[in-house]
């Protein structure tokens, strides 16, 4: 049996040629992945789906810039992340600059994010996914995704500053919303 990697290889080489049935197995193999990356930063998710769909139509149109210098997953996750941000700029304008406040080193370096033992997984997930989406898509790019604070303001097209300050300002409220509801679930 052939290692996926190589399968996947030979795909990408026909997708290159333009060949629509490798496109379909290379779609078949990474949309539910790709979808999952889409649902973290759109709220609806039928929009996520779309938002992948053009991801998808995107990686064809540019796979011959793949260079396989990281994995596809990771090049197409890029390109999903990427469509996202660019359809909440479009669809909300709240990814602006905000304010750029005089933040002390001490507040920016606070790397805290302990919670309650009765905190769970879905229980964050379901917190950042109510945050409004300036939050929301610097804590998923920064927490999830992995991008440091100068990524992040060259992905939304913010400061470095601003992404710390909507990182810290999304995790104030996260705090708030789990210690309510762990206090509601105490009861």
């Amino acid at each position: 049996m052939k290692p996926i990697k190589q399968i996947h290889n030979k795909l990408i080489q026909k997708c290159k040629k333009h060949n629509e049935k490798a496109q379909l197995q290379l779609y078949k193999a990474y949309c539910n992945a790709m979808y999952a990356v889409a649902c973290r930063y759109m709220k609806d998710s039928v929009l996520a789906e779309d938002v992948m769909q053009d991801a998808f139509v995107k990686a064809f149109k540019s796979i011959h810039t793949y260079k396989e210098e990281v994995a596809f997953g990771a090049w197409l996750k890029r390109i999903v992340i990427n469509t996202c941000i660019d359809e909440l700029k479009k669809n909300k304008p709240v990814l602006v600059a905000i304010n750029e406040e005089v933040i002390t080193d001490e507040v920016l370096e606070d790397n805290s994010w302990q919670v309650d033992e009765a905190v769970t997984v879905s229980m964050i997930k379901k917190a950042i996914d109510n945050l409004p989406p300036k939050y929301s898509v610097v804590l998923n790019l920064y927490l999830i995704e992995g991008y440091d604070h100068n990524e992040i303001a060259e992905i939304i097209n913010i400061t470095p500053v601003t992404s710390r300050t909507q990182l810290l300002r999304g995790k104030k409220i996260i705090k708030e919303t789990l210690k309510t509801l762990s206090y509601a679930e105490g009861c």
